[in-house]
């Protein structure tokens, strides 16, 4: 299936004819599973798990998938209202599970599983997708697994993971899942995409999807917004802005901001709207004789709900961190590149002017030890390390070289 050819939900899915073609074929069988002829063996299955690089559309690709197997056609269709209902979150036999905390708990999964037993309601099959279930605990990992191995009757497990490495997905789950690997989609499919569905026009589309490092949706957000494009432009000024010992903090202090003010801004107004309409449903905003114990209650729940938010907005300023890191990445990698004249794509060919005059006067060891720097405070902050602390002993080792 080609690009062109493609029709329905599978539009949604940037330069991943491999998978469209797989996920597609067990669609069709699924539909006929459920119409109760014979479908191709293996074509149709009850667990996957789809992998790929940031930005691939992991999640994107499962939820697209779960539309076409509740849609009314079999094929995906988009215009139905099992299409429709699933690409929007709505429908009821499809439960998405997204982490807003650094971790998926095992009470959250158990529940989960419990529900996905039921049958079917309105749709074909009951569909759970987890997204970053590589955040799964070892309980939740051991929850999950009891349901994998004995799968209810229509019920199909959608894992998304960066890979299907041990340190990702356990070996128990990926054994019982069929894998299905998304790539990095290329400059010029992303471009079209943004160009198509967001309007973008086609300089900006082209320079979004030249420096995005295949991400779709940072590739959007540079495109779209102002702000993402100041933050990325920051990040960039760091390598060769570091000239003073104090350049170190002020620079951190710039990375840990961004990232700060990015989480806030997501964050701002969804939390304020979760909690007022917390308040509301437990009857906290009652008045009259009678509503103390509903106002106590409605605190409580609000104190509950406040602490998930902030491991969400903690997530979210890490998870904005780690793009700047992969940006210094990206350029650190450019500079080994013009360096040793490889002729290999920049990551960050609009700074190709930068790239060269820090080719120029650093040694291949010292930018080898600056990438290495990089990647260090990336696994530290996966540790758990105070994210300013990995960030400010990362700095100094990219002014010392």
């Amino acid at each position: 299936m080609t690009t062109t050819e493609r029709i329905g939900v599978w539009n949604q899915l940037v330069g991943q004819e491999p998978a469209v073609e797989t996920l597609s074929t067990a669609a069709s069988a699924a539909a006929k599973i459920v119409a109760g002829e014979p479908a191709p063996p293996g074509a149709m299955t009850h667990a996957w798990l789809l992998t790929g690089p940031p930005g691939s559309g992991r999640s994107v690709a499962a939820r697209t998938f779960a539309a076409a197997l509740q849609c009314s056609t079999g094929t995906g269709c988009d215009a139905c209202p099992g299409c429709h209902t699933t690409m929007a979150g709505t429908h009821a036999d499809v439960r998405l599970v997204v982490p807003e905390g650094l971790s998926i708990s095992v009470a959250e999964m158990r529940a989960l599983v419990q529900a996905a037993a039921r049958r079917p309601t309105t749709g074909h099959w009951q569909v759970v997708i987890i997204e970053d279930a590589d955040r799964l605990t070892e309980g939740a990992s051991n929850a999950l697994l009891k349901a994998v191995e004995e799968p209810p009757d229509r019920t199909v497990f959608l894992l998304c993971a960066p890979s299907d490495h041990p340190e990702d997905v356990s070996v128990t789950i990926r054994s019982r899942c069929r894998l299905v690997t998304l790539r990095t989609p290329p400059p010029e499919a992303i471009a079209g995409v943004l160009m198509r569905r967001d309007g973008v026009d086609a300089e900006r589309a082209q320079w979004a999807a030249s420096v995005c490092g295949g991400h779709v949706g940072r590739a959007r957000r540079l495109a779209t917004d102002e702000a993402a494009r100041q933050r990325r432009a920051t990040v960039l000024r760091i390598p060769l802005g570091l000239r003073r010992p104090s350049d170190v903090f002020t620079c951190a202090d710039q990375l840990i901001s961004a990232a700060e003010a990015d989480a806030g801004e997501a964050s701002k107004g969804r939390d304020e709207n979760e909690r007022n309409e917390l308040r509301t449903a437990m009857g906290g905003d009652g008045i009259g004789k009678g509503v103390g114990g509903a106002k106590r209650a409605a605190e409580a729940a609000v104190k509950q709900l406040e602490k998930k938010q902030k491991s969400r907005a903690t997530r979210t300023q890490r998870d904005t961190l780690d793009l700047a890191l992969v940006d210094l990445v990206g350029f650190y990698r450019d500079v080994l590149v013009t360096a040793t004249g490889s002729g290999a794509t920049l990551n960050h060919p609009d700074h190709a002017a930068q790239i060269a005059e820090a080719a120029s006067s650093w040694t291949l060891e010292s930018t080898l030890r600056r990438l290495e720097a990089v990647l260090e405070c990336r696994e530290a902050i996966d540790l758990n390390v105070k994210p300013r602390i990995a960030v400010e002993a990362m700095v100094t080792t990219l002014r010392q070289g």
